[in-house]
């Protein structure tokens, strides 16, 4: 058998997908346990330090922007680009996928970014993980956003 022999009932263009993934499976491999590892450390020490009533206060960005000011929102965009990228692939890939896709979201500043963070927020797998995480280093629980809440 070799390796690219699977099943016959699955469909042809699953067959010609695995042929084309097949090389690539190593990579994706070592990429899922880096960004496992990576949102071990890093999601648990963003969680801690975003505010209790972070989901229930709205915080409007300045708009003014100096040179300085516009470097550190390329920074903080670009890596929430690459948190959200990774939550997205760890939907699927071993790690924290909808925790990462959260950070990655408050790590932004988007228009729309708070409606879709109090929809993630109140998936009450995320809500218990976040107050769980939290709760392990004495921080207050976050506070629920309650639905239809417009803050």
């Amino acid at each position: 058998m070799s390796e690219l022999d699977l099943p016959e009932w699955l469909p042809h263009w699953f067959h010609e997908l695995w042929a084309v993934l097949l090389p690539w499976i190593p990579t994706l491999t070592i990429a899922g346990v880096v960004m496992a590892l990576a949102s071990m450390i890093a999601i648990p020490w963003l969680l801690l330090k975003m505010p209790a009533d972070y989901f229930v206060t709205r915080r409007k960005p300045d708009v003014e922007r100096g040179v300085l000011a516009w470097t550190v929102w390329l920074a903080r965009n670009g890596l929430a680009a690459i948190l959200i990228l990774a939550g997205a692939i760890m939907l699927i890939l071993p790690g924290q996928g909808l925790l990462t896709i959260l950070v990655g979201l408050a790590v932004s500043t988007w228009a729309g970014k708070y409606r879709l963070e109090r929809a993630i927020i109140r998936v009450p797998m995320v809500y218990r993980s976040v107050n769980w995480i939290r709760r392990m280093y004495n921080r207050p629980p976050v506070i629920y956003p309650e639905p239809g809440s417009r803050q």
